[in-house]
């Protein structure tokens, strides 16, 4: 194994397996084939710790919850004389939580779609 190939493996993915796309002469995808670049795609997303959220065959809803680490503000908290927990409070406050929706195409085109937290 060349040293280049052996480190491609960690970056993103750059898309479904090429057999499961579009090609002129199959014309559009089945809707088994959309559902497996679906499937792929959401296991991309479950692997960077995304959770779903809901699913259908053609379209996934998935989420992704920022955490605010507690241990950290009530270090700095105590530090500073309870300064920092005006900090502490406003981030516990305004939690956010970050939503994608996935959906393949007639064509095998992922559509991702951030939505709202």
């Amino acid at each position: 194994m060349r040293k280049l190939d052996r480190w491609q493996r960690w970056g993103p993915p750059s898309g479904p397996p090429p057999e499961l796309l579009f090609s002129p002469a199959c014309g559009p995808l089945d809707d088994e084939r959309r559902t497996v670049i679906l499937d792929w795609a959401v296991n991309q997303y479950v692997a960077n710790g995304w959770q779903v959220e809901s699913r259908s065959p053609s379209q996934a809803v998935l989420r992704r919850d920022k955490e605010v680490n507690h241990v950290l503000h009530a270090l700095l908290t105590f530090l500073t004389c309870l300064l920092w927990g005006v900090v502490w409070l406003v981030l516990a406050a305004l939690g956010k939580t970050e939503r994608v929706v996935l959906t393949v195409g007639k064509t095998g085109h992922l559509q991702t779609v951030h939505g709202p937290g």
